[in-house]
């Protein structure tokens, strides 16, 4: 690019009130290589701090301005992301109250991370009798001197800092830098580099070789091995070639001074492993599959932007059509993406699709180590793989030529993003489509609420699978209502009907599966004599007790303390109130000694000990109980599992959230059909103190239809989503009357506002302040308002200029103030 040419860029070290493209003048050394979707480094802000930034776009024949600053180092060969993912950054900013930078960072792999050091380090030329002498009587400027030539002519910013303690030694690093003593070095080390290994290739005719070799076959054999194996391959790895033929690196060293192959390194990929199994057919679809897969291939072949929902039963088969619908997208030369709420599933669809696809597929979750998902990445943007599986964030996998995007149990939580930026995958999913003409294809048994009114509203096509795939019969279901085994004495967490259950289908040899959504041994410890519970210091929540590490433990902040032997204040005894899946696998242990039982939740899971590895001991072993939090309640198909036990039904029904019935609705009806997915009939028991709530008996009948009818009103009389969004703007501080005096003027200034035309025309309902579900949380304060209105562009600006405002308001010192659509909590 000719002339003056300028650079927009997007900056790591700006906040969302300040974000924008920023101009930066590109180097001419830098004009043939720098491309937009390439990360940089430039100076920013008065002290010229080194910070990152990614490339927006490029103008060129600008005019001349002595005030901007220009690009000091590129950090990319290639740009890292193309401009349909740029345009994609931005419009999740606008969306999301996010920066630009944000947001393209959340596409890339941590492995591309860069971590920027500053140095300060003397400048060419200078030596001690000089630099002394520009300090002059400084005495700070002095002391960052010694530290300087102690270390050798250099410090980094962090040794300087602790050098100084409370002194700041900013001054004085200025003062030497403006005198030409000091010059400041940004230096940038990426997380993870490239594998790379050793490969050997013939560098002459394989028959030049051999006749090279053949004369000294006796005294040098390893040479004529290495040759030999080499003139069959043509290339092979150093690594293999000296394991097949028991020869040396010196060995090839020695064959490359004499020219016969030439060693190079070559880039490898650190591959997920998987199962190696035989070559799967497509799969033979019954008749409502088949009529299911015709639609949506109808509308895939059209290269229009489509969405549809596929509401099935559990068991109907739905993973079936996944796989004719990406053999479908893959003939016509398109990509195929498969995401799913939970890392568990990953290893089961895993094992299918790879039956299927071979090295098509790319596997993309949080469990990975970052190399693993480095080159993942990088085999996705090369195109060498085409079909992509994995958790919420493999919404931004760098795949070409979009066809086709599934979102399996599309209704799932996890597929929308706490942390910044605070994106649901379904939203982002529709805009990928959007811009590569392709189906977005839903996939439920019991859809959210959301996603089934725009199916009967015709915003998407709507198709069913009402029967299970192998004609099998839903799970046999009974409630049992636990006030009655209170008055019958049974006071533990699993009630006579489950225990006989239980025992039924251990003589049977069959396996089981137990939900508890609660980790933990005891919800809360409490003081039998003055009734005091332990809390966090931290959080305005109670401790939650953890028996195999006899500790008390706070969920949100990581507190932990040992169990006092007695009351803190009073010294009477100890009462544990409430069950986890700690306290009901000892109530397990004891009922039935003999029996293995294998405990899956985030306590059990680790690097060593995955998902993955558990569930497949629960099914080479055939464990006769699984019981675990909700990672076991959903896509698990182990044929052998006939009986699946609720544990505590109400556990998420009366908590303060209008999601809390469809929450509920959707565990429980896929916990109980994990059973009876085999040949062997399953059945279920659901315990539950309220055994006559609505929600209940629905999800016992597995009758979703009735239970939407019920939901979709509430919804609408309570003006909830989706006949209303929920703006959340959340002021966090750690002084709590700062966050709420914070919070009254983001309420007095809304109010003005939406008095005022266009607003005033909008139907908008204004909550708040109140404090957040949990209003404590690592020491900070959380007060929220909540706006209640369609989610318009109109009302979006209003959102993103209250934040902008509110973040650089003098008044809201020590206050952060975030806002999020639709939240979780």
């Amino acid at each position: 690019m000719a002339g003056n040419t300028v650079a927009k860029i997007a900056l790591q070290a700006a906040t969302y009130a300040i974000d924008k493209p920023y101009d930066y003048q590109v180097p001419t050394e830098l004009l043939d290589q720098l491309r937009p979707g390439m990360r940089v480094i430039v100076p920013f802000g008065a002290g010229n701090r080194r910070t990152e930034g990614i490339v927006l776009a490029l103008e060129g024949g600008r005019p001349d301005d002595p005030r901007r600053k220009a690009i000091l180092t590129l950090l990319d060969e290639e740009p890292v992301l193309d401009a349909p993912e740029l345009r994609l950054a931005l419009w999740m900013r606008e969306r999301y109250f996010c920066t630009v930078y944000d947001a393209a960072r959340a596409m890339l792999p941590a492995g591309l991370y860069f971590s920027l050091q500053d140095r300060w380090q003397l400048a060419p030329g200078m030596d001690e009798e000089a630099a002394y002498e520009a300090a002059g009587r400084s005495e700070r400027a002095r002391r960052v001197l010694e530290l300087i030539f102690a270390s050798g002519g250099w410090a980094d910013v962090a040794q300087l800092k602790e050098a100084f303690g409370t002194k700041d030694p900013n001054p004085a690093l200025k003062l030497l830098r403006d005198k030409g003593v000091l010059t400041l070095e940004t230096s940038a080390s990426r997380g993870v580099g490239d594998k790379k290994e050793l490969v050997a290739a013939l560098d002459i005719p394989p028959e030049e070789a051999m006749a090279q070799v053949t004369p000294k076959r006796r005294s040098a054999p390893l040479r004529y091995a290495v040759t030999e194996l080499l003139c069959a391959l043509g290339s092979a790895s150093a690594k293999e070639l000296c394991y097949f033929t028991g020869a040396s690196n010196s060995t090839l060293r020695s064959l490359a001074k004499s020219g016969i192959l030439r060693l190079e390194q070559r880039e490898v990929y650190r591959r997920v492993a998987v199962e190696p199994g035989e070559r799967a057919a497509p799969p033979v679809l019954n008749a409502e599959q088949q009529a299911a897969f015709d639609g949506l291939d109808a509308l895939a072949v059209e290269g229009k932007p489509a969405a549809a929902l596929l509401y099935g039963v559990t068991g109907s088969g739905k993973t079936q059509v996944y796989l004719r619908l990406i053999y479908a997208a893959l003939g016509r030369g398109r990509t195929a993406m498969v995401l799913v709420p939970e890392i568990s599933l990953t290893p089961q669809l895993l094992r299918i699709f790879a039956a299927h696809f071979g090295d098509d597929i790319a596997v993309l979750h949080s469990s990975l180590r970052a190399g693993e998902r480095y080159d993942e990445w990088k085999r996705i943007k090369s195109g060498k793989a085409r079909v992509v599986i994995g958790t919420r964030s493999a919404v931004f996998a760098p795949l070409k030529n979009l066809g086709l995007i599934v979102l399996d149990e599309e209704q799932e939580a996890t597929y929308k993003s706490e942390n910044v930026p605070k994106y649901h995958a379904r939203d982002v999913a529709k805009y990928r489509c959007a811009q590569s003409g392709a189906l977005l294809v839903l996939g439920s048994a019991t859809p959210s609420v959301e996603s089934m009114y725009h199916a009967r509203r015709g915003d998407y096509r709507l198709f069913t699978l009402s029967h299970r795939y192998n004609q099998g019969a839903l799970p046999e279901v009974r409630i049992v209502d636990m006030k009655g085994e209170l008055r019958a004495g049974n006071g533990s967490s699993l009630s006579a009907p489950l225990r006989q259950a239980l025992s039924e289908a251990m003589a049977a040899g069959e396996q089981s599966i137990l939900l508890l959504n609660r980790r933990g041994a005891s919800r809360m410890v409490t003081c039998g004599e003055c009734g005091e519970v332990p809390t966090c210091p931290r959080c305005s929540v109670h401790l939650t007790y953890h028996s195999a590490n006899g500790r008390l433990m706070c969920h949100y902040c990581g507190h932990s303390e040992p169990l006092p032997p007695a009351c803190p204040s009073c010294g009477g005894a100890l009462n544990f109130i409430g069950a986890g899946t700690q306290k009901v696998e000892e109530e397990l242990r004891k009922a039935f000694p003999e029996q293995e039982i294998l405990r899956m939740d985030t306590d059990t899971i680790s690097a060593t000990q995955s998902h993955e590895k558990l569930l497949a001991r629960f099914e080479r072993e055939r464990i006769p109980v699984l019981l675990g939090t909700q990672m076991v309640a959903k896509g698990l198909d182990f044929p052998n599992v006939t009986l699946v036990g609720a544990v505590s039904a109400d556990q998420s029904l009366y908590v303060d959230d209008y999601r809390a019935g469809e929450r509920t609705f959707s565990l429980l009806t896929q916990v109980v059909c994990r059973a009876g997915r085999g040949a062997k009939p399953g059945r279920a028991v659901i315990q539950t103190f309220t055994p006559d709530n609505d929600v209940i008996r629905c999800a016992a009948r597995q009758d979703y239809d009735a239970f939407y009818a019920q939901e979709i009103a509430l919804r609408e009389m309570r003006q909830c989503p989706p006949f209303r969004d929920l703006f959340v703007l959340t002021a966090s501080g750690t002084m709590e009357s700062a966050v709420l005096r914070a919070c009254m003027r983001l309420r007095r200034t809304l109010e003005s506002w939406l008095a005022q035309p266009p607003l005033a025309d909008m139907e908008v309902q204004l909550l708040g302040p109140a404090p957040a579900s949990i209003a404590k949380v690592n020491d900070r304060y959380r007060y929220r308002l909540t706006l209640a209105a369609e989610n318009t562009k109109a009302l979006r600006a209003v959102v993103a200029y209250l934040l902008r405002c509110a973040q650089t308001d003098k008044e809201n010192r020590g206050v952060s103030v975030s806002a999020d659509v639709n939240p979780l909590d």
